[in-house]
């Protein structure tokens, strides 16, 4: 069955739809991954998955999301069970507790897998600084992964789990992302707690989301997002703002010159991504890249490298030689920089940040390769460095800045490689990305990871996106709901479904007599109720009045009660038409009445 289980919703259709049982499912992936597998660094064990099964089914399945679902972390991020080692065995610790971001993961009912390797202490861009073994490109093997979340990448594109975390620097959860034909989401720094992971530059690290689409990427940031108490280098506040409000265009920029690698078709795959953007009615707007590439310099260039030396500094001076040759030539560069150079440096920053945020007054939202170009593995021995260093070209000033990013699949080049852009926003406008970023996906079409299927509508459904500032949550319960004869109405109004839930225990529903297509009625009663399920959707607000009129009586619009106490609108039905119409209520819903009648 594992071998057909690759998004979000093909786990929970297994589990709801075909009666999988967490504990066959898993144990099964489990025996089929192969511990020599270089994407990998520790795999769980049959022992640790049985406890976390055994939490597991204590657990209530309708509220946790993800329920039964596996995932995987980068081997720099905490979870009890696994060693921590970040890449480097000396350095290797047994954590005593999760990180945050595991222990929010499981309690919504994931369970993790393994940790996965990474370039040594998440320095690089590419995914063989490893004495666990280099990852290879999911396309081509003689072409790099990406790095440093280059197991986290690998083992979402193969289909192995449908979501792993990374961590983002200069670009380690975009630039794999890119490299294999998936998805990597880079939220604001600050806006998931980084307790419990072992950074590369604390002030500006954020974890990222590896996810096979745009709206698994989603669905996994609004279970990890919220305040944590530890210190923070980044006050994060989610920005209300979408792009195109109205009817107003998108301004998107792009590079003047994006001089991406021809050799490997990146240049005509950009030129083509340019074109998709035309094909969406969004207005392109050139964009110089000048002050952005003075800034991605500072990283590696600047004394934020001193950062990663003050995680390492006791190995450095105890055990030298166990680091990867080059991720200490980078490291060591921190001896170079004295106080007066660090200040010179933030002073440099800040007034390049002014710059730099002044772009956003002319457009919405940067589009750039996700890198330029992709080195094969024999490049990269005869110049690592530099190679890297090309790498980050369009990825490592995005969280000096403290911007937000994401990753998504563009094309597939005349190499047969893949080719990604990243859409880059202010901080906290993730969700506009998401929004974007989930249509741009759609269009594109491409096949999902490594060839594993291709893209489908359902695929794309984003259920986590908050309420755009001028969208209705509605809720409906018989001919609209999806797969019956009225869908089609919500689907005109470009409504996003949120997901299934229930009633409070409030409502009685009955089968209307005469009427076409048949319809329920949701009737409120003061006792002897029931809890009847309904689908959430969210619909424009300009949307409204039209769908309004096309309700006939006895149904009208109204506010709806459910389970956890929260109102929402949603069809409702006058008491009077129970008169002679039949109570179907212990059916619980409408599409378990219609499968009875059928």
């Amino acid at each position: 069955m594992n071998d057909k289980l690759f998004t979000l919703s093909d786990w929970k259709g297994a589990y709801e739809k075909r009666n999988a049982n967490p504990r066959d499912v898993l144990q099964s992936l489990l025996d089929s991954i192969d511990r020599t597998d270089p994407a990998w660094i520790s795999v769980c064990s049959d022992d640790f998955l049985k406890i976390q099964l055994d939490k597991l089914e204590s657990l209530d399945p309708s509220k946790r999301p993800l329920y039964g679902v596996p995932f995987a972390v980068k081997d720099n991020i905490d979870a009890i069970g696994f060693n921590t080692t970040a890449a480097c065995p000396e350095f290797s610790f047994t954590p005593q507790k999760n990180a945050t971001l595991v222990s929010r993961l499981q309690s919504a009912g994931a369970i993790l897998i393994g940790k996965t390797n990474l370039d040594q202490f998440a320095t690089g861009l590419v995914g063989v600084r490893s004495p666990y073994g280099h990852v290879p490109n999911t396309f081509n093997a003689e072409y790099i992964s990406g790095g440093s979340s280059s197991g986290s990448a690998s083992v979402v594109a193969r289909g192995i789990v449908p979501f792993a975390i990374g961590t983002d620097t200069a670009g380690s959860g975009r630039i794999p992302a890119g490299f294999n034909n998936i998805v990597g989401l880079k939220p604001t720094p600050g806006s998931i707690p980084m307790n419990g992971v072992l950074p590369a530059c604390r002030t500006i690290d954020v974890f990222s989301i590896f996810a096979l689409t745009v709206a698994d990427a989603a669905g996994i940031l609004s279970l990890l997002q919220g305040a944590d108490d530890e210190p923070t280098f980044n006050t994060f506040q989610y920005m209300q703002g979408w792009f195109g409000v109205g009817d107003r265009k998108i301004k998107v920029g792009i590079p003047k010159n994006a001089h991406c690698d021809e050799r490997v078709g990146y240049q005509t795959s950009f030129d083509q991504s340019i074109e998709k953007l035309n094909q969406l009615n969004l207005e392109l707007i050139e964009v110089g890249m000048g002050q952005l590439n003075e800034v991605a310099q500072l990283l590696y260039d600047g004394p934020w490298v001193a950062e990663r030396y003050a995680v390492i500094q006791g190995l450095l001076s105890t055990k030298p030689n166990v680091i990867d040759p080059t991720v200490k030539k980078v490291i060591e560069k921190a001896s170079d920089f004295d106080s007066k150079d660090t200040f010179n440096a933030m002073y440099r920053l800040a007034q390049l940040r002014v710059a730099a945020n002044a772009i956003w007054k002319d457009i919405d939202v940067l589009m750039v390769p996700t890198a330029p170009t992709i080195p094969t593995l024999n490049e990269l021995v005869l110049e690592p460095i530099k190679k890297n260093s090309e790498l980050g070209e369009y990825t490592n000033f995005v969280n000096l800045l403290g911007w937000s990013a994401i990753s998504v699949p563009a094309d597939i080049t005349c190499k047969g490689l893949p080719f990604g852009v990243t859409f880059i926003a202010p901080a906290g406008f993730e969700y506009a990305l998401i929004n974007l970023g989930n249509e741009w996906q759609a269009h594109a079409h491409l096949p999902l990871g490594a060839n594993l299927k291709d893209y489908a509508k359902d695929d794309g459904l984003l259920s986590s996106l908050p309420l755009k500032e001028d969208d209705i949550e509605i809720a409906v319960v018989g001919a609209h709901l999806k797969g019956f004869p009225l869908h089609w109405q919500m689907e005109q109004r470009q409504c996003r479904f949120v997901g299934s839930t229930q009633t409070s225990n409030s409502y009685k529903l009955v089968a209307l007599n005469s009427t076409l297509p048949p319809k329920p009625g949701l009737i409120r009663v003061n006792e002897g109720g029931s809890a009847i399920w309904v689908e959430i959707y969210r619909m424009p607000a300009r949307e409204v009045g039209s769908f309004f009129a096309l309700i006939q009586h006895p149904l009208g619009l109204g506010s709806i009660e459910l389970g956890d106490g929260q109102w929402v609108k949603g069809f409702i039905c006058e008491a009077s038409a129970s008169d002679g119409s039949k109570d179907i209520s212990h059916f619980g819903g409408w599409k378990k009445y219609m499968e009875s009648v059928s």
